[in-house]
């Protein structure tokens, strides 16, 4: 579970590489984020050598949470679990910052409104 104050990881190529919560979208007093959910973060460090990058550090920007360490049971009675927490980057207009994500993305994707990032990412995981 994701809450404020959360170190992430980032799995797009828009040039961050850590970011921070600030704030959790989604209802009132809403505590935790869960995969799917969208979050507000703060970008605290970028990847190396490169100067195109999308984002800047301090830039404050919406994100998707992609994945969890906490074990998910799905309806298929698998569980599934990530190593890492992590999220992808996008505008205030709900477009991504990305043309690329890294790693693979759960099946649950498959069935919200960010199917489009399914597209982006090289593999998907029950």
């Amino acid at each position: 579970m994701i809450q404020k104050g959360t170190y992430l990881n980032v799995l797009d190529n828009s040039g961050a590489k850590t970011v921070c919560c600030i704030h959790v979208f989604g209802g009132y007093r809403k505590r935790y984020a869960k995969l799917g959910d969208t979050i507000v973060v703060s970008v605290k460090s970028l990847r190396p050598s490169e100067d195109d990058y999308k984002v800047k550090k301090g830039d404050v920007v919406k994100a998707i949470v992609v994945r969890t360490k906490i074990t998910k049971n799905t309806y298929s009675t698998e569980l599934s679990t990530f190593f890492d927490n992590s999220v992808v980057l996008i505008n205030n207009q709900n477009k991504f910052f990305c043309s690329k994500v890294f790693g693979s993305l759960p099946r649950q994707f498959r069935y919200t409104k960010c199917l489009r990032l399914l597209s982006l990412s090289p593999g998907i995981v029950n």
